[in-house]
């Protein structure tokens, strides 16, 4: 099985924080419809025709696009990969794009989860952040989604932000759960070069917060969320029983996937691609038939690595015997020494011959991946 990722990279205007590709300018819409589905018939054979499993149309802004856009890209991703085995398909949503009549819509679609950049229920947050919806739009946006059949729903919030409180992030959390939404991902707010926040802090204008009230608020996040019943599967994302999502566990497991569009990622188990951050260079690749791509070739101490970092960023967490099955015995040696330190010092913990982060790992999993990746 096999994920589709779709870059829709137009929205409606920038987010200070945001660093992801993305374009203000819809008349570029029509043709970069056209030139999607063309790059899927130019790289079909990519992920080896094997079925689909998972769909997600990420950003950007997907509900930036209307019905009939969706039913164009719809109809190629079936006549080419096949889509009758898709058991998720995400769209991912600004929550005042979620009007009656657009969530409507959604239901002549093949939609079955929805993902929202929520970021904070805080007026001032979503000011600072120059989101372009407010909290009663976040409210209504879930409401509508339930009403109308949708049940799978995830939500993106951001913490860290400046002068932000421990009061006022138990505030947000308190109210995600009390809205009953099965997943939830959590990312602390980074200041990425070349973004306007990063300007506004290199200017002196934002401080980000101390480190001590930066692990305070994920330690609440996680406490909190635990405590409300969710499953902490992945260092950033939270979910229900039932409710994870099989798209992104994709990336984390190894699972092949396709990505369309400009700044889109791909992997077949043997390369890793991605295309060109432009739209203008992408649009001119797709129309000569060349798409603008990269391509790193994997070795096997690549792909060590990335099984390190991908799996043990997760609660399934790492069995050793994979390692020795795809690596070889020397890395299974090389991981269980250089995991003995973390393993003693409760960091790590093993069983059933799967490692995996403790609580307290979790806080400093950088520093412990990088210490059992292969150099």
């Amino acid at each position: 099985m096999a994920g589709l990722y779709i870059h829709i990279p137009f929205c409606a205007k920038r987010c200070l924080y945001c660093d992801f590709f993305s374009n203000t300018d819809m008349k570029f819409k029509e043709p970069y419809i056209d030139a999607a589905i063309r790059e899927m018939e130019l790289r079909q054979e990519y992920i080896g025709g094997e079925p689909l499993d998972t769909i997600y149309f990420g950003g950007g802004t997907p509900s930036q696009l209307q019905q009939a856009d969706f039913e164009r890209i719809f109809e190629a991703a079936d006549r080419l990969f096949g889509t009758s085995s898709c058991t998720e398909i995400t769209l991912e949503a600004n929550p005042d794009d979620m009007t009656p009549e657009y969530v409507a819509s959604l239901r002549n679609l093949p939609f079955n989860r929805i993902s929202m950049g929520v970021q904070s229920f805080k007026e001032k947050d979503l000011r600072f952040l120059n989101r372009r919806h407010d909290r009663e739009q976040a409210l209504r946006a879930v409401g509508l989604c339930k009403e109308n059949g949708i049940q799978n729903i995830s939500i993106d919030l951001i913490y860290g932000l400046p002068g932000q409180t421990l009061e006022e992030w138990q505030e947000n959390l308190d109210d995600a759960i009390r809205l009953e939404i099965p997943h939830i991902s959590a990312y602390h707010l980074i200041y990425e070069e070349g973004t306007a926040l990063y300007k506004l802090m290199e200017a002196g204008k934002v401080t980000p917060i101390e480190e001590d009230l930066s692990v305070t608020l994920f330690s609440t996040l996680i406490n909190r969320l635990t405590e409300a019943g969710y499953l902490h599967y992945e260092i950033s994302n939270f979910g229900r029983p039932g409710y994870f999502s099989r798209h992104n566990s994709s990336y984390w497991t190894g699972t092949k996937y396709i990505g369309i569009g400009p700044s889109a990622h791909s992997y077949n188990g043997e390369s890793r691609q991605w295309n060109i951050s432009s739209l203008p260079r992408y649009l001119q690749g797709i129309k000569a038939g060349i798409p603008d791509i990269e391509i790193e070739e994997l070795d096997i101490n690549t792909k060590y690595n990335d099984f390190i970092i991908t799996g043990l960023r997760t609660m399934w967490g790492i069995r050793t015997a994979d390692i020795r099955e795809r690596f070889g015995e020397e890395k299974q040696t090389y991981l269980e020494q250089q995991a003995a330190t973390y393993l003693r010092q409760g960091l790590l913990i093993r069983e059933n011959d799967t490692l995996t982060l403790s609580k307290k790992g979790i806080f400093i999993s950088d520093g412990i991946m990088s210490d059992l990746l292969w150099v």
